[in-house]
């Protein structure tokens, strides 16, 4: 039996897994080297790898091997092969070339171009007539491999790229190709298990796909319909159809077998669609199930089994910190809702590795096209998902000042409601004495700490040592270390200078409220990121938004836009003309595991936004600042003077039956009195201050708005409210 020289190319990574394949396939003198596998073998062993390599790009049968000095020397060996050994005058064919190492041919596609005059010259020499080029599916594709100074002329065997399975359509962004994704599988070791499959954000379904054509032993090269061998003179035709007949019995005892759950998911519904026409053309609709959900509602369907992912990239600069935010939600809920299970997910970035804060057993390194990536296996481990924040109880009993005894007097109180109704963020001294005029909130492990100015009569040394004992007081009491206490002086602010940035820290620390999780900044501005006297505010949108089209003007962080997001809205829109608080909110969202394709962000002016669209939302949230200007478009926004007409355009967009949410924090504001006519207006300020705000009433002020003709009684709110 004739033996060949055959070779396989496959991506960076892969190699092992080709040699364990290529052995299976009857291949002897196996040889490994980057990006490329050798042997010797039959024919047979060359069909069996262009019909079953799941992880192969092409495959060559070796001609001749041979030194080179120049592009003469490619003429020249050419004119010495047998070509009419493998291809007639008839036959169409196409040289590919590619270079490697130092060499003196320097430009692949002149070198093509003097192996194609060599191979045609051949012909012509000897029977005055010369084959056809055709650069589109040639019979016969002939490939020039130049490595340094040895050249290797090769017929391809798969004639286009393995992976072209030839059950993908259309794709959608950053496709993963079907030889790495079968990689993606094998080297997760679902194969060993074969339990449950998972992929949170399945795309267009290529790896559910890959891993089912495995578990069914089909092979891969099955639904193609072409190979590169179909035109070559030397294709035994008999040979093949055996292989095939093979491969068809092996493939029916497969879909006879009990097959695991397999599932995607993916929020984006253009991508869902692709996946479900890929599986269908696969033939595997009966065992991939495949549905729109993004990563935050994601939940374990069975005790055990895996998680494995080609997880978004993150190109750009802002989207890799996106990135790294979504990983971040990937690891919090797979340790909440996937205790025991295996998890692998493919990241290009390597740097976000510990974005997961899971253990990983095994790391490999691969290659998606150019882009270095990185395939991370482990065993999840159970995380507590409950609150936690520093101090239980005062640390010290000790006698101390008036400011010490009232802190002790308010944590006692205070941590035993936050306790009761499982709350991390909170405030617990608001201002209560004259002489410490401050503001002392927690934000889980984190203590932060707002002195307000004092007034000019007030010696300055002494409102220093004032705020001296009140810090020394808070560490004493809390056993708080002073790296997690912050200080932040507030004085009274006009136009944009309440919004402008105080530092340059930019470190982001995160938070829980309830299912939700929030980035914070104590340092680099006035306000933290997360308005705690909001709350109630937020725990109702929460609970009234399922089903619904959310709209958050003046969104800020977008803190009620994440918590009407993971109430179950249909969809949300947050509307601000702060780039920077935009960007947060969309930290904010990846953090959630929440997506921008049902949740949109979006820049711009918010009244002149309500004109221009054309929306209807069935609740709409609106807490806008007292004052703000910008000097680029010369806009001027007061809350006092501007909220009827706010208010009036939101009614616009508002759905028969919605609700309307109106806030401010602006001590003196009064509602215009001809609003009350136009609408069902219901002053909801009282219950909508949490209880660590009760000494301080009058924080906000805030109104149920809904529209007179259409009245509809929604849920109310509950009667034992924990504030």
């Amino acid at each position: 039996m004739k033996k060949y020289e055959l070779i396989a190319s496959c991506a960076t990574g892969l190699e092992t897994l080709v040699e364990e394949e290529i052995l299976q396939f009857g291949g002897q003198e196996v040889s490994c080297g980057k990006g490329v596998v050798t042997w010797r073998a039959s024919l047979e062993s060359g069909y069996r790898c262009c019909l079953w390599s799941r992880f192969a790009s092409r495959v060559y049968l070796q001609l001749v091997q041979f030194p080179i000095v120049d592009e003469e020397t490619l003429y020249q060996r050419c004119m010495d092969v047998d070509w009419q050994d493998h291809l007639t005058e008839e036959t169409s064919f196409a040289v590919s070339c590619t270079l490697s190492g130092e060499s003196p041919i320097t430009h692949s596609r002149y070198a093509a171009l003097k192996v194609k005059d060599g191979l045609v010259d051949t012909f012509r020499n000897r029977t005055g007539k010369r084959p056809s080029v055709k650069t589109s599916r040639p019979d016969v594709q002939v490939h020039l491999h130049v490595d340094g100074k040895t050249a290797a002329l090769s017929l391809d065997l798969s004639g286009e790229s393995l992976h072209r399975r030839g059950y993908r359509g259309a794709a959608v962004k950053a496709p993963l190709k079907e030889t790495l994704a079968a990689g993606i599988v094998a080297l997760s070791g679902w194969m060993k298990d074969t339990g449950t499959l998972i992929d949170p954000m399945c795309g267009t379904g290529t790896l559910l796909i890959e891993a089912a054509l495995m578990f069914g032993d089909s092979a891969p090269g099955l639904s193609r319909s072409h190979f590169g061998f179909f035109g070559w003179l030397g294709h035994d035709e008999h040979l093949w159809d055996s292989l095939v007949a093979e491969a068809l019995e092996r493939e029916e005892k497969g879909l006879e077998k009990s097959w695991p759950l397999m599932l995607g998911y993916d929020c984006d519904p253009v991508a869902v669609s692709a996946a479900r026409k890929n599986i269908e053309v696969a033939g595997l609709t009966e065992h991939i199930q495949v549905k729109q959900a993004e990563l935050a509602t994601l939940r374990s369907p069975d005790k055990q089994g895996m998680l494995l992912s080609n997880l978004p990239y993150g190109e750009r600069l802002s989207e890799t910190e996106q990135v790294s935010r979504l990983y971040r939600a990937y690891g919090r809920i797979v340790k909440e809702r996937f205790a025991g299970w295996k998890a692998g997910v493919f990241i290009s970035n390597p740097t976000l590795t510990d974005s997961f804060t899971l253990a990983w057993e095994n790391k490999y390194k691969l290659y998606n096209g150019s882009i270095p990536c990185r395939l991370l296996i482990g065993t999840v481990i159970g995380e507590e998902t409950a609150f936690k924040w520093l101090p239980v109880e005062p640390h010290s009993e000790e006698p101390g000042s008036e400011f010490g005894n009232r802190l002790r007097k308010n944590l006692k109180k205070i941590l035993k409601w936050a306790t009761k109704n499982e709350i991390s963020c909170f405030r617990v001294y608001d201002r209560d004495l004259p002489d410490y005029n401050i503001s002392i909130d927690f934000f889980s492990k984190w203590v932060h700490i707002h002195e307000y100015a004092p007034p000019k009569t007030i010696d300055p040394q002494v409102a220093a040592s004032r705020m001296a004992t009140a810090v020394k007081c808070v560490r004493d009491i809390l056993g708080v270390r002073s790296n997690r206490i912050f200080l932040k002086a507030r004085e009274r602010q006009k136009g944009r200078k309440q919004y402008e940035k105080k530092g340059k820290n930019g470190k982001m620390y995160e938070v829980r409220e309830g299912e939700c999780s929030f980035l914070l900044n104590f340092t680099d501005y006035l306000d933290t990121g997360l308005f705690l006297d909001h709350r109630p505010v937020r725990e109702k949108i929460h609970r009234e938004v399922k089903g619904k089209r959310f709209l958050n003007l003046y969104g800020y962080t977008g803190t009620a836009t994440v918590h009407a997001a993971m109430g179950g809205a249909a969809s949300t829109t947050t509307v601000d003309l702060s780039a920077t608080y935009l960007h947060w909110a969309k930290m904010n969202l990846a953090l959630n595991g929440l997506t921008e394709l049902r949740n949109k962000v979006e820049k711009a002016d918010c009244l002149q936004w309500l004109e221009e669209t054309s929306g209807m939302f069935d609740l709409i949230f609106i807490d806008p600042p007292t004052f703000s200007n910008t000097k680029k478009d010369n806009r001027v926004f007061d809350v006092q003077k501007d909220h009827a007409r706010l208010i009036e355009l939101a009614m616009v967009h508002l759905e028969k039956g919605g609700l309307l949410i109106f806030s401010t924090n602006f001590r003196r504001f009064k509602l215009e009195e001809r609003l009350l006519a136009l609408y069902d207006i219901k002053d909801i300020s009282q219950e909508s201050v949490p209880f660590d705000f009760s000494r301080n009433k009058k924080i906000h002020r805030c109104w149920e708005i809904r529209k007179i003709e259409q009245k509809q009684q929604l849920k109310k709110w509950p009667e034992e409210r924990p504030w």
